[in-house]
């Protein structure tokens, strides 16, 4: 078990399902309670009751996170059902898989609106009800492998990530005097429904069959396997916990090998 987490509340963006899923329920299996924030009420519903199947408390609340007033009223709602408000995680976001040449604007402004936009929005909202309620706070941002080196048709994706990695940094330094400590994960090939989308994408833009892009990039993975949500959710349980205490400001890769830095 993680270090004085037990009791504590967590709030994970995108919890519904993929790796905040994953998140929500180890976190639930250490003892935490924990408020979910999605899009899909129907997915939110169904993970909240595998939640509540751990013996801990959960809320729901369906929020856009790319609008700073979704995300406040997200945090309030949590606070309001679940008593306690100590460690927040950015985890929701989207892949954008494009030739550079065909970016639109459009595009653009959604995956930036969504993948920096909505952790901006979180680290904002946290912090500022960190410091209302005069108590250390745990905030843990949604990076990547992209975040640490940019990808061929991943350009703006990758572009987002690293923003989030330079933003982390900034609110760690912001935030310290608040006792608030600011970190992020970095997955790299995840076997959830993100990845599906991506090999499907890349399949469409670049004449692949289905699954080859998904098998070329497992391929590299130094320990032979893909990764789960579980083991992202492990380096999370940690940063959330009291062994996480002196760390802050970092972009931790978990990727099996894959990116070294």
């Amino acid at each position: 078990m993680s270090k004085g987490l037990s009791g504590k509340v967590a709030l994970i963006t995108g919890g519904a399902k993929g790796i905040g899923r994953g998140i929500a329920l180890r976190l639930a299996q250490e003892g935490m309670h924990i408020a979910l924030v999605d899009l899909h009420e129907d997915k939110l519903k169904a993970t909240q009751a595998e939640i509540e199947a751990c013996n801990v408390k959960a809320s729901i609340f369906v929020a856009d996170i790319s609008q700073l007033d979704q995300v406040t009223a997200a945090i309030e709602d949590a606070y309001s059902k679940l008593g306690s408000f100590d460690v927040m995680i950015n985890n929701a976001g989207i892949a954008q898989v494009q030739a550079l040449n065909d970016v639109t604007p459009d595009e653009f402004r959604q995956i930036t609106d969504i993948n920096f936009g909505g952790v901006l929005w979180g680290i904002q909202a946290a912090a500022k009800k960190f410091q209302t309620l005069k108590q250390k706070g745990k905030i843990i941002n949604a990076c990547s492998i992209a975040g640490h080196e940019g990808f061929a048709m991943l350009s703006v994706y990758s572009a987002t990530k690293f923003a989030v990695r330079a933003l982390t940094q900034a609110a760690a330094k912001e935030y310290a005097h608040s006792g608030i400590m600011v970190n992020s994960y970095c997955p790299g090939v995840v076997g959830t429904d993100m990845w599906v989308e991506i090999d499907q994408r890349f399949s469409k833009l670049t004449g692949a069959k289905i699954g080859e892009t998904f098998k070329k990039y497992a391929e590299g993975i130094a320990l032979g396997r893909t990764e789960t949500p579980d083991d992202v959710a492990a380096l999370v349980a940690f940063l959330a916990s009291e062994d996480a205490d002196y760390i802050t400001g970092q972009s931790i890769i978990t990727d099996g090998g894959m990116v070294y830095r």
